[in-house]
């Protein structure tokens, strides 16, 4: 027979279950596999001998983190057989993780796009060094390996960082700017406006997941890119005509995004980068239904480090 968790241990794992969301999130890069994983801690947490837990917030952040590195190594599997593109799932975000540059950063596609070039450990130990600040010995304990091993895959891990992430990140309001020209010219079908707003290189990303049409390879250049986004006003997209498409600024993932709806579902998200020079460098198209969850509840999340 199962005895009832106390409320006193349920209240514990109440006040910590937003970091064990923002940690497997980060590990796992889809809000729906984050659930999962922290669902199964609750599971864990509550058969545990709970009197002999000093340390609740490691203790948690151990089962969360066991259990996103086994989902991750799973969902690698799935990833070789994604049908174009994968990208992360978008999350509704909201102003307090804005506010912190380092952890709007931290969580942004462009990071989380980063991270996937990771292996499952050198992922698990990064984010938990370098975003969530546990120190070697508790890693180690964490994800099961030696210290000496920890530390050994946190400096491979900050060198293929350091190597693709981003080389600049634009501040708050120049992101937001820049964003809201590039609906303004894409809404209006201004090719030349857009041609302003890229960068000669950019590439588009686009993830349709094989549920929805979507370009199957990273789509390159700043004409190509630009035609693409100015043909929104004057195409059916996704079933959608035109005049039935609205478009609005939303924050996802601790930065300004465009959020693409019809009559009665969100149909894509649209995630910019940007250069010193404030040119968009790389744009991330999200249009998977399966990946739009997060964002269609309306529901922002807290994706804080604290």
């Amino acid at each position: 027979m199962d005895h009832p968790i106390p409320d006193a241990d349920q209240q514990v794992f109440h006040e910590h279950r937003r970091l064990l969301f923002s940690v497997a999130y980060r590990l796992l890069g889809t809000a729906a596999d984050a659930e999962d994983a922290v669902q199964e801690a609750w599971i864990k947490w509550s058969g545990a001998d709970r009197s002999q837990v000093a340390d609740p917030r490691a203790y948690l952040t151990r089962i969360v983190s066991n259990e996103a590195l086994a989902r991750l190594r799973s969902a690698r599997y799935r990833r070789e057989a994604y049908v174009g593109p994968w990208l992360p799932e978008p999350v509704l975000t909201s102003g307090d993780t804005a506010e912190k540059v380092a952890e709007a950063d931290s969580v942004s596609i462009a990071m989380l796009v980063v991270l996937e070039t990771l292996s499952p450990l050198e992922r698990a130990v990064f984010v938990l060094r370098e975003v969530f600040g546990f120190g070697h010995a508790e890693i180690a304990e964490a994800v099961e390996r030696s210290e000496a091993a920890v530390r050994q895959a946190a400096h491979r891990a900050r060198g293929h960082v350091r190597a693709r992430r981003p080389r600049f990140t634009a501040d708050r309001a120049r992101r937001r700017e820049v964003t809201e020209r590039f609906l303004s010219a894409a809404s209006g079908g201004d090719v030349n406006a857009l041609m302003e707003l890229l960068s000669p290189d950019v590439t588009l990303w686009t993830d349709g997941g094989g549920r929805v049409r979507q370009a199957l390879r990273p789509v390159v250049g700043a004409s190509t890119v630009a035609a693409w986004f100015a043909a929104i006003g004057t195409v059916t997209y996704q079933g959608v005509e035109p005049a039935d498409m609205d478009a609005e600024l939303v924050e996802v993932n601790g930065g300004p995004d465009i959020l693409f709806t019809g009559p009665d579902r969100v149909i894509a998200t649209v995630t910019l980068d940007l250069d010193a020079r404030g040119r968009i460098t790389a744009v991330h198209n999200v249009a998977n239904p399966d990946k739009l969850r997060a964002v269609s509840g309306g529901t922002a999340r807290d994706l804080g480090t604290g």
